[in-house]
């Protein structure tokens, strides 16, 4: 006997990211021609996918992408999984889905998952479903995303967080992260051979090393303090020096206990912390774009002692300086060609 399709929901609203909804579509329609290719596929569970917004029909989401929506929320009384893909946008404004947000709700009582894929979040914290909850997001939006949903506490550095007392709410990090919370949706409901065929199929990898590496360090500058940004300033382009706490210290004119106080209530580092993720960003870029030695680059940044700046590039970044280096810099191969030599 043929098992039930597991029915999922992705959501569509005009703020919606067409390459999520679209991939999600893609990825889990794909068994039916995975069945004639890859040999030794277990029989699985196939997904039933239907593309759910406030009204049925053509809609516009980001980017001018044109899709269709097969049901209005209203219509849909009964579904397993509900996916929010991640939102283009530079804010998010509370409120503006009224139906949807009651809608998730309900599917939540009566037994959905609620998953998101990176911004997507933002939806379903409005329920205050998540209040309590593990969550991740891309973590430009995380500031933003604590000042609206306090009580909902999340790890932008996480690739996939589960919570729930059956493990109902599913979020993941940056946008492309939804490979992940696809792979782990085919994984809990076919297994982890049907989500290993999945990942061969369409060359996934997953994101082992969480979402750390990707993360860029911007201090925080809204804190109002004068002084203390005076210093930032300072930092930015003063991190590699020898001693530079006792230098920003002795030029801001303030006592150190004060200083350092201020500096941590205003950033939320204490100084010496600051300094290192400046100059492990920094040590970051070098990695990406230059040939120098990772030994050389910890110099360059302000680190005497190799052994130690490996040290602490892995424990900020997750990765070793090689690592690093071998996950983002540009491989040989996707480098533009150099311009042919005119003839003489």
């Amino acid at each position: 006997m043929q098992p039930k399709p597991v029915h999922v929901s992705l959501i569509a609203i005009p703020e919606a990211s067409a390459s999520v909804l679209f991939g999600m579509l893609d990825l889990m329609n794909a068994f039916p021609q995975m069945q004639g290719i890859i040999p030794g596929l277990p029989e699985v569970t196939p997904f039933e996918i239907e593309v759910v917004g406030e009204a049925a029909g053509e809609l516009t989401v980001a980017g001018g992408t044109q899709i269709r929506v097969h049901r209005a929320c209203r219509d849909v009384t009964q579904t397993d999984i509900v996916v929010v893909p991640a939102l283009v946008m530079l804010s998010w404004k509370t409120g503006r889905y009224p139906a949807l947000v009651d809608w998730l709700t309900q599917r939540h009582h009566d037994g959905a998952m609620l998953c998101s894929a990176c911004s997507g979040i933002f939806l379903i914290a409005e329920t205050g479903l998540l209040d309590g909850q593990r969550s991740t997001i891309h973590w430009s939006y995380g500031s933003h995303f604590q000042k609206l949903y306090p009580r909902v506490p999340v790890y932008p550095e996480q690739t996939l967080t589960i919570a729930g007392d059956r493990q109902q709410f599913i979020s993941c990090g940056a946008s492309m992260s939804w490979h992940d919370l696809a792979l782990y949706l085919v994984a809990r409901h076919n297994g982890e051979s049907a989500a290993r065929a999945v990942a061969k199929f369409y060359a996934l990898q997953w994101h082992r090393d969480g979402l750390q590496p990707f993360i860029t360090f911007e201090g925080r500058r809204d804190h109002g303090d004068a002084a203390i940004l005076e210093a930032q300033n300072w930092l930015a382009t003063h991190y590699s020096v020898a001693d530079p706490v006792e230098q920003v210290v002795r030029r801001s004119s303030l006592a150190e206990r004060t200083f350092k106080r201020r500096f941590t209530k205003a950033t939320g580092f204490a100084p010496m912390a600051y300094v290192q993720q400046l100059r492990i960003e920094e040590a970051k870029r070098r990695l990406e774009v230059t040939r120098d030695a990772a030994d050389e680059i910890g110099w360059q940044v302000g680190y005497e002692d190799p052994a130690f700046f490996r040290r602490l590039f892995k424990r900020v970044t997750g990765l070793s300086p090689g690592s690093y280096r071998r996950q983002f810099q540009i491989p040989a191969y996707a480098m533009p060609a150099p311009d042919p030599q005119p003839a003489r």
